[in-house]
């Protein structure tokens, strides 16, 4: 029987391709709403409407929709919203081993039917149809790069199979590559395409040469990584088949392509750091929300108020600002993240509560003057007790401490109102928190600053917001750059680099002088906090189990909270409605993370198993 495939435009239906077949609204539209193969594959706009369709289809993985999470994910913060599902978060004994699960063949289909359907096409201009072409195979590339990092290899599939019912199943039974074929299958193919895009960036939404170098400096990464640190591991995570696992000799190899894609980059001068704000941390708040002449960023998700937004602001926003009767605070940062932010003079950055010997706390006019002179990257990301958002300020106080004469000792007072006041008139527990068991409210004396919305309106269900979300940008090239460098022995060079991201932050010129790789995995950690990076560092560098080791005693398995208090102590002048501070396990957070070793590849889905003999699981599943 004659076939004929039909296509819905992608602006009328959200169905995907592999839906089509049996989508009741599609057989009932009106053959105006339905266009012919032909028709589609010889009209540019008409086949990019197609791939907008794939590119929307990537950001349920992660960023500001189905990401918004992932900071949960590790000790950056925790779940304050809600004490339904999301809790859980807070409590889990392990981390599953379905975690970060991956196997979106439907979608790798569509890719490799959108890529057969304009090789075929003869009526189309061949400047336009190469051009999508590479444009689909880089989308293709980065799915696979989505893979990898959660599976290790996975089956290599470049091309649609059709099933008539006369062949052997078995004949179409794919088995998993290696994993550092796939790795080499994303180089082969960046390498193919990267001059078949547009040097000029005329969309930061769209893959052009630049994005097509930034995920390769990331892919060989991240290649180089497994391949150095997986094999100095007591027990290297592997299997027969190579599936899991990369030689170490081919460490070098990897860390210098990942260092060559950043250099083209870099030297292309298409990029720079944002730096349009006098005001640092401003700054490095804008660069994630302000669109216009914004030269750092190099591929991003974006948003339209009057298309496509989300609810970022909604769920994320401090409590006094809340927009709905309910949302808000739904992730809050952990003091473990806000302690990592050093000094601008370079020391640790631990923030001094008490005096150097333990006796007494240290008494702050101000709740902001614990954090003067941190990196200010830190309050571009995270807004700590006493910054200002959409021109208020932001009030976090748990509490008061009340000296008793008769003892000579503090006694805390607290309660479960927001917004209550003490007896002598003042604060006793602010509008914004923390409260130890209640939703919607920060569970550790922070909120999320990075990706929040300034406009009025953008916390409001059914407005949302239209910032967008930033897949790359050239600090993060920098960083790849410096670790790349530096694993090659190349150290003045990495210098360069990191100094550069540091500069941007505050810091002064040239402020390190030496390099290890604690120093760069910090760098890595506060320079890309929130942005869906610190889950897949701490896998490729072979430490996630060490960090998470389950003990409640290591530094990082539980999340920590700071709890600012106002003192009452008329006696004492000097002490009197200052403020101190309480370090402490966030109420909420009762369980500490625990990594095992199956954690660092994702479960292989068991129906996927199930139906193909030729797939391998994962080690320790």
């Amino acid at each position: 029987m004659k076939q004929f495939k039909k296509i819905i435009i992608y602006t009328l239906c959200a169905a995907t391709l592999v839906q089509l077949s049996g989508c009741k609204k599609f057989l009932d539209r009106k053959p105006t709403d339905v266009l012919l193969d032909e028709q589609v594959w010889s009209d540019p706009k008409l086949a990019v409407s197609v791939l907008a369709n794939i590119y929307n289809r990537l950001q349920p993985t992660g960023g500001l929709e189905g990401g918004k999470l992932s900071p949960t994910d590790l000790e950056e913060a925790m779940w304050s919203g809600g004490l339904g599902a999301n809790n859980a978060r807070n409590t889990r004994v392990n981390y599953p081993y379905t975690d970060k699960q991956l196997w979106s063949y439907d979608l790798i289909r569509d890719v490799n039917l959108f890529l057969e359907n304009l090789d075929k096409s003869t009526a189309m201009q061949e400047a336009d149809r190469k051009h999508l072409l590479a444009e689909g195979r880089f989308i293709r590339a980065y799915i696979y790069f989505l893979h990898v990092r959660s599976m290790g290899g996975v089956p290599l599939v470049t091309n649609t199979f059709q099933y008539d019912g006369s062949l052997d199943v078995d004949a179409l039974k794919v088995p998993r590559s290696t994993e550092a074929g796939i790795y080499d299958f994303i180089a082969s193919e960046l390498d193919a395409i990267k001059d078949q895009l547009p040097l000029t960036v005329t969309s930061k939404t769209r893959a052009n040469k630049w994005t097509v170098l930034a995920l390769k400096s990331q892919a060989m990464l991240y290649a180089a990584s497994i391949a150095k640190y997986n094999s100095l591991m007591t027990d290297p995570i592997v299997l027969p088949g190579a599936e899991v696992g990369i030689p170490a000799s081919r460490a070098q190899e990897y860390y210098q392509k990942s260092l060559d894609a950043a250099k083209e980059i870099i030297d292309s001068k298409q990029f720079v750091l944002y730096n349009e704000n006098p005001d640092k941390a401003q700054n490095f708040y804008d660069l994630f929300t302000k669109k216009a002449n914004n030269r750092e960023v190099i591929w991003a998700q974006d948003y339209t108020l009057d298309g496509k937004y989300h609810d970022y602001t909604v769920e994320s926003i401090p409590r006094s600002l809340r927009e709905n009767a309910t949302g808000a605070a739904g992730v809050t940062p952990s003091l473990n993240l806000v302690e990592a932010f050093d000094y601008l003079d370079g020391t640790n950055g631990s923030l001094k509560i008490q005096t150097p010997n333990g006796s007494d706390y240290i008494y702050y006019t101000r709740p902001e003057d614990v954090f003067l002179n941190k990196d200010n990257r830190m309050f571009g990301s995270i807004i700590t007790p006493g910054s200002t958002f959409r021109g208020k300020r932001i009030d976090i106080q748990a509490g008061v401490m009340e000296w008793n004469t008769a003892t000579n000792q503090y006694v805390m007072r607290t309660s479960p109102d927001l917004g209550s006041v003490f007896a002598d008139g003042g604060t006793l527990v602010a509008a914004d928190g923390p409260l130890p068991n209640a939703a919607n409210v920060t569970n550790t004396g922070f909120y999320m600053r990075k990706y929040l919305d300034s406009r009025v309106g953008s916390g409001q269900s059914g407005q949302g917001s239209d910032v967008w979300w930033i897949r790359y940008r050239f600090g993060g090239v920098l960083l790849n750059a410096t670790e790349a460098a530096f694993e090659l022995g190349k150290t003045a060079e990495a210098l360069g680099y990191i100094n550069q991201v540091r500069e941007r932050a505050g810091f002064p010129a040239n402020s390190l002088k030496t390099l290890s790789n604690d120093v760069i995995r910090k760098e890595f950690q506060v320079e890309m906090a929130f942005e869906e990076q610190r889950y897949w560092d701490l896998k490729r560098w072979r430490i996630a189990h060490e960090v998470y080791n389950g003990n409640r005693q290591s530094p990082n398995t539980l999340v920590n909270a700071l709890w600012p208090y106002r003192v009452v102590r008329p006696s004492d002048p000097t002490k009197h409605n200052k403020y101190v501070f309480v370090k402490r396990v966030a109420p909420r957070f009762t369980q500490p993370r625990l990594f095992r070793l199956g954690n660092y590849y994702s479960a292989v889905p068991q129906n996927v198993i199930n139906a193909n003999s030729l797939i391998v699981k994962n080690p320790y599943h």
